[in-house]
């Protein structure tokens, strides 16, 4: 599975950024999906996570009503929506995408199987 990740930028604080990553693979309903992130000096971290279904998701406490994680298994595409940016947002952003075999997501990178490149995110104040 490639993971082509995209929709990064600069942006100023409160600006608004809608992240893309699209899957190369007839059967990405059978993958949880996952957006993390990696600020330099810093381990990365999740940022948000979604089911197979797209019925469940799961965004950082940091990021909780500013950022939506959605996907469209039509498309082989997951997006990551994030408003209200702060420069604390600055990062390298990547998408992830873990084999489920039940209706859930992973919040641990560890469970992800397939990587993107990444995307830069930065925000400026």
């Amino acid at each position: 599975v490639q993971l082509q990740a995209s929709g990064g930028g600069l942006v100023q604080t409160g600006d608004s950024l809608r992240l893309s990553c699209a899957a190369s693979t007839r059967t990405f309903n059978s993958y949880a999906m996952g957006w993390f992130r990696q600020a330099p000096g810093q381990e990365r971290e999740v940022v948000a996570a979604i089911n197979r279904n797209g019925d469940s998701t799961y965004v950082t406490d940091s990021a909780k009503g500013r950022f939506t994680i959605s996907r469209d298994n039509a498309k082989n595409t997951v997006y990551l929506q994030m408003n209200s940016l702060k420069p604390e947002d600055t990062a390298v952003y990547y998408c992830a995408a873990g084999i489920v075999a039940g209706p859930y997501y992973y919040t641990y990178d560890k469970k992800y199987d397939y990587w993107g490149q990444g995307t830069q995110v930065t925000v400026s104040s």
